[in-house]
């Protein structure tokens, strides 16, 4: 049963980084631009087939695929080349992969909030010693709207954005009837519980609420929800590296991606939780895939879109284009650094298994 989970977690893999490479595919057809091939899979090929001036292949391994477009890594004198179309024509093939990305995540998720209505975080009781600071400032049946500053998408955020608070006080904004209602400062301290145990948090019990049945709106809702919140754990995720509250142990690459969704998928107690869980991973992996593909770092879609921005603002200030040599050695040296990058967190993954 391990092995199907891993065949399943490098299709997974492999399909969202075909459909990023569909994306590209699908705008530059629609552009005019000139695509010599398009791939399905990576290595030797076993099927191919040239309709038109596009060669169709399907190739053995199942961990991707590509678009190779005419003038994208070197210059060439077509006009439709990909390096002779305007800025708008470049911006919209450029964003085009991380935008089925995005696409394909979402609709995993509307697949899975199917006939669910929307459930929110609502204030379940507060603790004695709450009560007597704060007194009747937050209510039972009050709905998170914000922590920190971070806006509540979803029942299990408000948990999230606790632990990520690390013991500091909380700014905490509720929804009552239609009005938002803020308390600021609470600190995390020693409360009473319901059993009259003491404990250490902030004082206040979450409950969740459907504060709509199910249809096609509140679906579409939750998923869209959902959506925004996973885009919004990459955000955290970069600023918990940067600041140096998340390292290496956090990050993972195709190893560590595959793991994961293998253990999702072991640790399920029924097929059908199973294929779930590892969909409702998959849906997290490609917002991930479409938020990471879309910073401004060479050799990224980012980076391609902030080089393409550099030069129009070069040729409206100077009236001089960037020589396109340059962004292909600055793409070229990106795309080397982070392939070495990428092979250290593959090696640290590795490690990590047989540790």
């Amino acid at each position: 049963m391990i092995l199907v989970y891993v065949l399943a977690a490098i299709l997974v893999f492999g399909v969202l980084i075909a459909v990023h490479e569909l994306g590209h595919f699908l705008a530059a057809k629609l552009c005019g631009v000139r695509v010599n091939e398009f791939s399905i899979g990576m290595g030797p090929g076993i099927w191919s087939r040239e309709k038109g001036e596009t060669l169709y292949a399907l190739r053995l391994l199942p961990i991707g695929g590509y678009c190779a477009m005419e003038g994208e890594d070197e210059e060439s004198g077509d006009e439709r080349a990909l390096n002779r179309q305007g800025f708008w024509k470049q911006l919209i093939i450029f964003a085009a992969g991380s935008f089925m990305n995005l696409l394909a995540g979402f609709l995993i998720l509307l697949v899975l909030y199917s006939g669910q209505g929307i459930l929110v975080p609502a204030l379940a009781g507060t603790a004695p010693e709450f009560q007597e600071t704060y007194g009747q400032t937050l209510q039972e049946g009050d709905v998170f709207w914000s922590i920190n500053g971070e806006r509540v998408y979803l029942y299990n955020d408000v948990s999230l954005l606790m632990d990520l608070a690390q013991g500091q006080p909380l700014d905490i904004v509720v929804i009552r009837d239609g009005e938002k209602i803020a308390l600021d400062g609470v600190p995390r301290r020693t409360y009473t519980g319901t059993q009259g145990e003491t404990y250490e948090g902030y004082g206040f019990y979450i409950a969740v609420d459907q504060v709509e049945g199910p249809s096609l709106a509140t679906t579409w809702k939750t998923a869209w929800l959902n959506t925004l919140d996973f885009a919004r754990i990459v955000r955290l995720s970069l600023q918990m590296l940067l600041s140096g509250d998340a390292g290496m142990d956090d990050l993972s690459g195709p190893v560590g991606i595959v793991s994961t969704i293998t253990q999702v998928g072991a640790e399920s107690e029924t097929a059908l939780e199973a294929a779930a869980n590892i969909a409702y991973f998959a849906a997290l992996l490609a917002v991930n895939l479409a938020v990471m593909n879309m910073l401004p770092i060479p050799a990224l879609d980012g980076g391609k879109i902030f080089f393409l921005a550099v030069d129009a603002v070069a040729l409206r200030l100077f009236r001089r284009r960037i020589p396109e040599k340059y962004g292909a050695a600055i793409n070229m040296a990106g795309f080397v650094v982070l392939m070495g990058f990428m092979l250290l967190v593959t090696f640290h993954d590795v490690f990590r298994l047989f540790r």
